[in-house]
């Protein structure tokens, strides 16, 4: 506690105390924050160097790894905060010579222009507190202050009036709005954020039942388990356009992660047997933006009850082009030559998994040909950085000038040092992966279009990956089918910049009332919000 000169001692002697034992408690703080400083350092080594290592079938556990430490390194620096001690490198500092103060505040929040403003003004009046003269506004000192308004539900009565007619006793009635859930009580607001909520910020819904009881209204888990099947229906047909218009492209990125899925009936047929099964989810990835192109990009997610070829098949039935995945067995009867000799898709290989396979040898062994064909590799993506967003016809006369010759001589170096290898060794399988499928990996090279890996579906599956945690589990298939729809729309929205809480809101407020053959309007990168007025109170 701060001490005011008030509360100081006069004795000389009780004043150099106090100033001893404040020399201590700095000096012992100054040794603290130094700890602190040094642990920070450490973690942000460590977060940058996993941030580059986000690949191949490991990734899940390096974002894991990513989140624990991201949270050691807020609590250290909260700490820090708290103690008036900021990291160095990110301290607030004097302005250097013709520099402003304000551009060296340190994580200034950046305030969207539709931002909510309310203008405060403070006056000092009409008469001069001097003299008592009348005052002249000669400016003004505008600073800005971020405030939270606390989330609030509102009950909202509609109130339909009827009137009759004087001279012929006609009685006339408004029809009563669509709701978005039939006789439901909730509104289209209210569904879009329990679902984002849910899909999108990973809260599950007892907590969110938890939420809405301090905010007034008691609303039993069970009734939000309701309101998010009946919602997810209603925007199911948006959905399924999106999974549609995904499905024309000539190139995907594809990929699928494991979820837990309730399923008694195991139990039933053997005791011993878990009631849980695990389920898949699939993800595929239009993407045009790296080279340019024009079609938007959109993610389709579907659910599977299990792991089988027989799901990527159908879902890829009409698919004539590139796919960009893993190494999955099921996808190798899709890459097969039809009756003319061509394939109906052709495989584009991910590079980021190669990268993992070395990384993981050179990590464990410190083997300096790991650690060769990762500085290989990395000159590959040194490449497709500068090209990023380009045209596809400048990306492909850059990979054929600079690229080309970099993955022919990391071809020969596989050649080269593959029979100097134990055959079981990780190393070994690494380089025979490369080679094994090498045509797949260098597709890349001879169509701008295609990437260089698959981290579009990666990223695109992260949020189930991430929203397992907490859910733990779907109840159901049907409860796959309802995650799968809900993010092919939530993500797809994201994708094209579009805020998912209010889309989904606009969208369950609309597509009822909205014709059927033109619904495409409403897919998110046709769409544009409907503004309505509120009924007034009457």
């Amino acid at each position: 506690m701060t001490k005011t000169p008030e509360d100081l001692p006069d004795d000389p002697a009780a004043l150099k105390a106090i100033i001893l034992a404040q020399g201590q408690e700095n000096a012992r703080l100054t040794v603290q924050v130094a700890a602190w400083e040094s642990l920070v350092e450490a973690l942000k080594t460590r977060i940058a160097r996993l941030e580059k290592q986000k690949f191949g079938r490991s990734s899940e556990k390096i974002h894991r790894e990513i989140d624990q430490l991201q949270l050691a390194l807020e609590d250290l620096e909260v700490a820090m905060a708290a103690a008036g001690r900021l990291p160095k490198d990110e301290a607030s500092s004097p302005p250097t010579s013709g520099q402003k103060t304000e551009q060296r505040r340190r994580g200034a929040p950046r305030i969207a222009a539709s931002a909510e403003r309310e203008r405060v003004v403070f006056d000092p009046g009409e008469r001069c507190p001097k003299c008592g003269g009348e005052l002249r506004l000669i400016g003004e000192d505008v600073a800005e202050i971020v405030e939270y308004v606390k989330a609030k539900l509102k009950v909202l009565e509609l109130a339909r009036l009827k009137k009759s007619c004087r001279d012929c006793g006609t009685v006339v009635q408004p029809a009563a709005p669509t709701r978005p859930i039939d006789r439901g009580i909730a509104g289209a607001g209210l569904l879009a954020h329990i679902l984002v909520s849910k899909f999108d910020d990973h809260l599950p819904l007892y907590r969110q039942a938890e939420i809405f009881a301090r905010l007034g209204i008691d609303i039993p888990r069970s009734t939000l388990i309701d309101w998010c099947g009946a919602a997810v229906e209603t925007v199911r047909p948006i959905a399924e356009r999106i999974k549609r218009g995904v499905m024309t492209a000539d190139r995907l990125h594809g990929d699928d992660t494991p979820i837990q899925v309730l399923d008694p009936s195991r139990r039933k047929r053997d005791p011993d047997l878990r009631a849980v099964k695990e389920g898949r989810i699939w993800v595929y990835v239009r993407d045009d933006r790296p080279w340019a192109g024009t079609s938007p990009p959109a993610a389709g997610y579907w659910f599977s009850p299990d792991h089988k070829e027989e799901h990527p098949h159908a879902q890829l039935k009409d698919l004539h082009g590139i796919l960009q995945a893993d190494a999955y067995g099921g996808f190798q009867k899709l890459y097969e030559p039809g009756l003319d000799g061509t394939p109906r898709i052709r495989e584009a290989a991910c590079w980021a998994h190669l990268r993992r396979d070395f990384h993981d040898v050179w990590t464990s062994t410190g083997s300096p040909l790991a650690k060769e064909a990762l500085d290989r590799i990395g000159r590959l993506y040194d490449i497709e950085r500068e090209i990023t967003g380009t045209s596809a016809e400048n990306r492909s006369a850059v990979r054929q000038a600079r690229s080309r010759p970099e993955a022919e001589a990391f071809r020969v170096w596989c050649d080269l040092h593959l029979p100097q290898l134990p055959g079981k060794q990780d190393l070994a399988k690494a380089i025979r992966y490369a080679l094994r499928r090498w045509s797949s990996f260098v597709l890349f090279l001879d169509d701008g279009r295609v990437a260089i890996d698959n981290n579009p579906a990666e990223r695109a599956l992260r949020p189930v990956s991430v929203g397992r945690k907490n859910y733990l589990f779907a109840g159901s298939d049907g409860g796959g089918e309802n995650l799968a729809d809900i993010m092919t729309i939530i993500e797809t929205a994201k994708l094209n910049g579009v805020e998912p809480e209010a889309y989904l809101a606009d969208l369950l407020g609309r597509i009822k009332d909205h014709m059927v053959n033109r619904l495409d309007e409403l897919l998110p990168w046709n769409w544009s919000p409907l503004r309505q007025a509120e009924p007034k109170a009457a």
